[in-house]
């Protein structure tokens, strides 16, 4: 049983006396609430590069396009007519879900760019073979609507982009870090070697030991700003959520984690101003989106604890359990889409759903292939670690520019689900993982995080949506197993 209307009553209750602070709701867009589902590791050819077009083996759930689904930038062409690499691109059908992970790192990633040739994946990013690993060029494997199913649905009834990227080349920690601030760059250390680079963030590293618990490995501390700053200071309720998040135990005040919980997954404890360091609770439910003990930072079991009992914050972030991430080698597309058709079904039924926008999108691309050449929108001429242009080279920065932050980086998977997506639309409008940033900031009028912050060119992802009065986008409800949709999908499930 829900509580909405009542707590929603009662909060009016306490704004009026004063006993709870004043929130800053008002928004630029329709848009009340925003859920950001951030999952791991893919390109938007490893997963759309075949879109709307599935081979349907028939052992596999089926996908049969709707009329008048619009074609994307994917790799028909590639396949049939050119292909610059040592292998051409090959479907991976539903049994091949658990995969090796590839090779994202920074300067790996721009030598597979190779100038914009994007001719060296077979042989500089994929897996190395191995009895574990036996697919050779595995990074020019993708997948289509028979296996990320749910996925392909998702963009034949809301909207997808074609033309989104990350932010920069490399990995997973410089994905998160620029969602959250559009920044590598504020670090209290400038140099580390293979980690950090002209005060710019080049490889994973770990939250400081002070600021979390359970990190371990290489800390380094962000000094910048972050949304989650730039949110409190204008009241907007808000939370990162993260599936791995509860400890397992406790000693002396210091909490210890399971052994799955991954210190990247949470980039707000990299900030002193908005970590957790004993991943505490928080205080009680109708706090959860405000700043208590937890600051903001949550197990995915609180953000449905609030938005069912009428708390849901304005923006939160999801993060699924590691092996639901989608992660290669530790999770897989069949889990990922388990979690996210099962997150994503609940949303749809909430009572906020008729006001809220759902973004899925992904940290960075582990070196699978993708066609399309990426803009060189931030340039970098750093001689140990840029190679996109040559030796030393990601084109020519300008003075005072920080370096090593070359991008943008891979084309990623992208959409929008909400009442207000156009239906199966797709968006060619370039963005990047700080478009969401920049969504963020304008919709709540937070301004920007500044300091060279991506946020400031950042693509708008407003053509994804029509907000003129009428009917709004159904939801839809999916088999959290298949992917597919059932006869009367429409319809909610409670």
């Amino acid at each position: 049983m829900r509580f909405h209307r009542t707590a929603t009553a009662l909060l009016g209750l306490l704004f009026a006396a004063g006993l709870v602070p004043a929130q800053s709701q008002s928004t630029t867009t329709p848009i009340k609430h925003l859920v950001v589902i951030f999952d791991e590791n893919q390109s938007f050819d490893h997963y759309f590069g075949t879109y709307p077009n599935a081979a349907n083996p028939q052992d596999e759930p089926a996908f049969r396009a709707a009329a008048g689904t619009p074609e994307v930038n994917g790799l028909s062409g590639v396949i049939q007519n050119h292909n610059p690499n040592t292998i051409a691109p090959f479907r991976l059908d539903r049994s091949q879900n658990v995969t090796c992970d590839n090779d994202n790192h920074y300067t790996d990633d721009q030598k597979a760019f190779d100038g914009g040739l994007m001719d060296k994946f077979a042989t500089i990013t994929s897996a190395a073979v191995s009895s574990a690993c036996p697919i050779v060029g595995l990074a020019m494997g993708y997948y289509d609507g028979n296996t990320v199913t749910a996925l392909w649905n998702y963009a034949q009834h809301f909207a997808m982009s074609d033309n989104f990227f990350d932010t920069e080349f490399g990995t997973t920690v410089m994905g998160h870090l620029n969602l959250i601030s559009g920044s590598t760059h504020q670090t209290a250390i400038t140099s580390i070697a293979g980690k950090v680079a002209n005060g710019s963030v080049i490889a994973n590293v770990e939250p400081p030991v002070a600021n979390d618990d359970c990190a371990t490995g290489t800390p380094v501390l962000m000094t910048g700003k972050n949304v989650g700053d730039l949110l409190n200071t204008k009241g907007v309720t808000w939370g990162w959520f993260y599936g791995d998040w509860i400890p397992t135990g406790v000693k002396n005040g210091i909490v210890s984690c399971s052994s799955v919980y991954n210190d990247h997954y949470d980039p707000f404890n990299y900030y002193n101003s908005t970590a957790n360091p004993h991943h505490l609770p928080p205080s009680i439910v109708s706090m959860i989106g405000e700043t208590d003990q937890a600051n903001h930072q949550y197990s995915v079991g609180d953000f449905w604890n609030a938005a069912y009992n009428g708390y849901m914050p304005a923006v939160s972030f999801l993060k699924a359990t590691a092996n639901s991430t989608g992660h290669p080698s530790n999770s897989d597309p069949l889990s990922e889409q388990t979690w996210l058709v099962s997150t994503i079904n609940d949303l749809m039924n909430l009572p906020e759903w008729s006001e809220m926008v759902i973004f899925i999108a992904w940290d960075d691309s582990d070196g699978w292939y993708d066609h399309v050449a990426p803009p060189i929108v931030s340039q970098s001429n750093d001689s140990a670690n840029d190679v996109a242009n040559g030796a030393g080279l990601c084109g020519i920065p300008q003075s005072g520019a920080y370096l090593d932050r070359c991008g943008y980086g891979q084309r990623l998977p992208f959409l929008v689900i909400s009442p207000f997506a156009k239906p199966n639309f797709v968006d060619h409008t370039v963005t990047d993982t700080t478009s969401i940033l920049r969504f963020i900031e304008d919709n709540w009028s937070l301004g920007q995080i500044g300091d060279q912050s991506f946020d400031a060119i950042a693509g708008s992802l407003l053509n994804s949506f029509n907000f003129a009065p009428g009917t709004p986008t159904k939801p839809l409800i999916l088999n959290p197993t298949s992917g597919e949709a059932p006869v009367n999908s429409s319809t909610r499930l409670h």
